[in-house]
This record gives C-alpha cells, sequence and structure tokens, in this order.
C-alpha cells in the first residue's frame, strides 16, 4: 500500500475543483492510496480499516476471499472510508481517465459522509486513529486475558445491531432545552414508550393533546398537561425524579444496559470485559448510517460521476470506454437490486420531477393522465432539490417518498415471482406486478432491519428477561441459541426472551394470477430461556 503519485494526485485536485464548482462541499484534505489485490482481500474483512482490531472471523474471511478470487478474480474499483481526512483506495493498474471517474465517483461519497444527518456523529470523528487505539486495547487485553477477550467480541457482535443509533442522533439533534423541559422529555421518549408501552395511536393523541394544552393555556400548557399525566399515572413523578437522580436520562441499549447492571461484569475482575464491549459497540454504531444509506450513497456517487465526467475535458475521446464501464455499474437487472442503478434513476428523475415543479400539492391534485404528463411549471429548482434530499434522507425515506408510478412505467419495473411448472417440473420467473406499491414494498423488505429487542425491567426477578417487539418478521431460528448462550455469559444468569414465531406458513402457490391475495401466517407467542447453557421453549 502506497500514497498515489503527484501526477495522479494532480488529476484528483483538478476533479475537486469541478466538483466543488458543481456545488459538492467536502473538506480540502483527502488521502488516496494504491493497493493490490492482496491488500483488498486482507482489508474486506476489516471494512477497509487498516487499523481495525484484530479478530480471527476476520482471519477466516481473508482465506475465504482468497479462494473466490482464484475462481472469479475481481476487485472494487475503489473504496472510501469516511473518517478525517476522508481516505480511499485504487487499483495500481487504473489509467488516467479511469481515475477522473473514480475520483468523481470518490468525492461524491465524501460529500455524502460529510453532509448527510445520518452521518451527523461522524462528523468530527477520525475513525482510523480511535480504531487504533481501540487495536492496541484489544491487544493489550488479549495478552492478559487470552482466549476470553475473543469470547466477549464473540458475544458482543452477536447482538451488536442492538445498539442505540437513533439514540445517539437525537442527543445531536435535540432543541435547546428551554424549549422542552425535562421532565416533558422524559415523558415522552422514555415513560410512556418504555415504561409504560403504549401503542403507537396512544402516542399519538398524547401528543395531540399537549399541543392543544400549550394552544390554549400558553405558558401554562405544560402544567395543564401533567396534571392530567399525574392523574392517569400517579407514579410517574417519583419515577421521573429517580431517572435524574440517577444520571438515566434516555433509554439504554442492549449492550449499554448489559455493561450498566450486569452482575456478572461488574464484578471488579471482569470490569475489563466492559472495555471491549464499549468498543464492539462504538464500532456498530459508526457503521450504522452506511448500511441505512447504501442505496442512496452509491446512487449520490454514480449520478455525480456520470454527470462531472462528461463534462471533464481531460477526458476527451474516452467516452466509449466511459460508457462500457459505466454501463456495467449502473445497468438495470430485470430480477434482484442493483443500488447503483436504481439510486442514480432515482436522483434524476427527482431532479426532473423538482425542475418542472412536480414535487407539489397543486401536482398531487391533477387527476388526469395526459395534464400529468404535459406539467411543466417550469420551477427549475431540480439541483437544489436533490442536495436537500441528500442532506435529509435515508434509502427508507428515499424510496418511501419518491418511488411512485411514473418512475415505476418509465423504468418498466416490477416484481418478479417465482412458480413451478408442472409440464417441465422447472421453477420459472414471471411478472407479479407492476404497481408502485408493490415494486416499492418489494425495496423496503430489501433495507436494513434489525429486530427491536428491549429489556423488560418489571421481571428483573426472572433474570435478563428480553422483549422482541413483533414487527412481522420472525428472528433467525438459528441463531438463537448461540446469541442467547452468549447472553447468558455476558448477564452472568438466566436470560429469557420472549418473542413470536410462525404456526402455519403460507403455502407458494402453484397457480397464480393478477390481482391474487397472498395467504396469511399464523403466529403465536413462545418464551425462549437459556440456563446453563441449556435452551428450552414454553409457548404461550
Amino acid at each position: 500500500m502506497q500514497l498515489i503519485d503527484q501526477h495522479t494526485k494532480q488529476i484528483m485536485e483538478g476533479c475537486k475543483e469541478r466538483a466543488r464548482a458543481a456545488g459538492l462541499r467536502f473538506q480540502d484534505e483527502s488521502l488516496e492510496y494504491i493497493v493490490t489485490n492482496r491488500d483488498l482481500l486482507e482489508l474486506s474483512p476489516k471494512m477497509m480499516i487498516p487499523t481495525l482490531y484484530d479478530y480471527w472471523v476476520n482471519d477466516v474471511e481473508v482465506l475465504k476471499e482468497k479462494g473466490k478470487y482464484e475462481l472469479y478474480p475481481g476487485n472494487p474499483y475503489e473504496t472510501v472510508i469516511n473518517t478525517r481526512p476522508a481516505i480511499s483506495f485504487y487499483n495500481d493498474n487504473n489509467p488516467d481517465w479511469l481515475n477522473v471517474m473514480i475520483f468523481y465517483h470518490v468525492l461524491a461519497h465524501i460529500d455524502f459522509f460529510q453532509n448527510n444527518l445520518y452521518f451527523r456523529h461522524t462528523w468530527d470523528f477520525d475513525l482510523a486513529g480511535e480504531a487504533l487505539t481501540d487495536k492496541r486495547l484489544i491487544a493489550r487485553l488479549r495478552a492478559e486475558h487470552g482466549r476470553w477477550v475473543d469470547y466477549v467480541i464473540e458475544f458482543a457482535r452477536g447482538i451488536d445491531n442492538q445498539v442505540g443509533y437513533f439514540q445517539e442522533l437525537s442527543q445531536l439533534h435535540r432543541q435547546p432545552a428551554d424549549t422542552m423541559s425535562r421532565r416533558l422529555n422524559y415523558y415522552f421518549d422514555v415513560f410512556i414508550q418504555s415504561v409504560k408501552q403504549v401503542k403507537i395511536s396512544d402516542f399519538i393523541k398524547e401528543v395531540d393533546r399537549f399541543n392543544e394544552c400549550m394552544q390554549n393555556f400558553g405558558k401554562l400548557g405544560e402544567n395543564t398537561f401533567f396534571a392530567e399525566v399525574t392523574r392517569k399515572y400517579p407514579e410517574f413523578d417519583a419515577v421521573f425524579a429517580k431517572s435524574q437522580s440517577s444520571g438515566q436520562q434516555g433509554r439504554l441499549d442492549l449492550l449499554q444496559y448489559l455493561m450498566e447492571h450486569s452482575p456478572f461484569l461488574n464484578r471488579d475482575e471482569n470490569k475489563w470485559m466492559k472495555s471491549v464491549v464499549e468498543v464492539v459497540r462504538k464500532t456498530s454504531i459508526y457503521f450504522q448510517p452506511q448500511i441505512r444509506t447504501k442505496i442512496m450513497n452509491e446512487g449520490w456517487a454514480s449520478y455525480w460521476h456520470e454527470t462531472l465526467f462528461l463534462k471533464d475535458e481531460r477526458i476527451r475521446g474516452h467516452e466509449v470506454e466511459f460508457a462500457r464501464v459505466h454501463a456495467g455499474v449502473t445497468s438495470m437487472p430485470r430480477v434482484g437490486l442493483n443500488p447503483y442503478a436504481l439510486g442514480m434513476r432515482l436522483f434524476q428523475f427527482i431532479e426532473e420531477q423538482a425542475d418542472k415543479g412536480k414535487l407539489t400539492y397543486d401536482y398531487q391534485r391533477i387527476l388526469d393522465a395526459e395534464t400529468r404528463k404535459r406539467f411543466d411549471a417550469g420551477t427549475a429548482t431540480g439541483r437544489d432539490f436533490i442536495f436537500s434530499v441528500r442532506e435529509n434522507c435515508a434509502d427508507f425515506l428515499f424510496l418511501t417518498n419518491y418511488v411512485d408510478q411514473e418512475f415505476v412505467d418509465r423504468h418498466r419495473l416490477f416484481v418478479a415471482g417465482k412458480r413451478l411448472n408442472k409440464a417441465k417440473m422447472t421453477w420459472e420467473y414471471y411478472v407479479k406486478s407492476r404497481s408502485a406499491q408493490q415494486y416499492r414494498q418489494m425495496l423496503l423488505d430489501t433495507l436494513y432491519h434489525p429486530p427491536c429487542i428491549t429489556v423488560d425491567e418489571t421481571k428483573k426477578n426472572e433474570g435478563l428477561f428480553l422483549d422482541h417487539h413483533h414487527e412481522g418478521q420472525p428472528l433467525v431460528q438459528e441463531f438463537i441459541a448461540n446469541t442467547m448462550m452468549g447472553l447468558e455469559f455476558l448477564w452472568g444468569g438466566p436470560v429469557k426472551l420472549r418473542t413470536n414465531e410462525v404456526v402455519t406458513a403460507p403455502q407458494l402457490a402453484e397457480d397464480v394470477w393478477a390481482g391474487m391475495e397472498e395467504p396469511e401466517a399464523t403466529w403465536h407467542t413462545v418464551i425462549y430461556t437459556m440456563k446453563d447453557r441449556q435452551l428450552t421453549k414454553t409457548v404461550l
């Protein structure tokens, strides 16, 4: 691994000037390295961070990737690390015209990292430096405690999707304290959500009631609101006072809860384990926005490498080569998902819609198809609008807000189904639906969505009692036993998990037709108990 030479660095600096002129915003400093195929294979399990702590699973992944590379040689054109300064890696045999395209792609990624609000907690963070500190800490603990360090890493990583990413963000975007009292924050953020676990509809009713009190009674609105709260929940003031005295003003995620309350981790001889758990938690939170913005981030980078490359006078004569590489990256598959292609086309679609004034209420009210097709208010605000989308959305909002029937029809998108051809005894794919609603739902189903698991503190006498909040998806059965064994170790006692499982799974239909209703699954509630490394299940 080595820094790029001065000639290539000048190409990068030229790309920076043109990217800034087009509106992208990023810090001046960046580091670019040339890497070999071997470097890429060894860095991939570490999420391309050379200073990330050592872990035996990463070594296994390297061996697996080396075997795969021998059969199917190929590596990504580039990789970017979201740190300060931003670091990017490139193959060592790229021609200059290809580097121009790749540099624009990388600069758009850096712009996304440094301006999208879902990355707010990383904006002032030197990941490479912090990871090096963690790596040295893990190495020292491993020298003192041997293989137990790897056990703790493995058990903590088994639940590292249960980190309070949105709570971390909410601390950064919280309104000034003088506009919302601590009492009010505690009531809405903790008490009725975690302690009382009210339904969403009841939560919304409480918000409406608070707004009504503020509107009708002005400065006395909050006191009026809490008069009803204390009548309904007489214990509220005592619970709030206790939370303030303990310094706990928000919900703890599962890893935080273990570090705070585990009898095992808080023994003097085991407190070093909390440092390991904290490293795993901190690393997981850092990467949470990346997995939640995959389609947007890759689409944004592809949009800009296409836009800026074609305007760059330095690459004249290489348009055909560019078209070949660009098509390979951004072609839309008939079945499956390419985040580069989908994200880029959606940004282009949004820009065009905003340029014509179609992202407005006036346009949405038009029902006639011909009138909608001819509509053009000439607002020409598309470029500003996509910068706003880049700043404020993650994949869920990006797809929910902007994948509509016009977008689906324009790109001839569809939901593919699979059925058995009895005559040929083969499975075949068919066009199941061209509805934007179903296509959007298919995309949303592919997004990262970890299970919502909370600690039920009312059952402390039963050990660590966890609740999996049902959202229509069961937990992955094969992971339950080992994950709960790790939890039992970290907790130092029995662990229970309440969840829902499918009793009757819907059968795959052999004959399908348009408008056919999908069969629904039947669910029941179960409690898993891990005690003395033995797992049992009780059906309620």
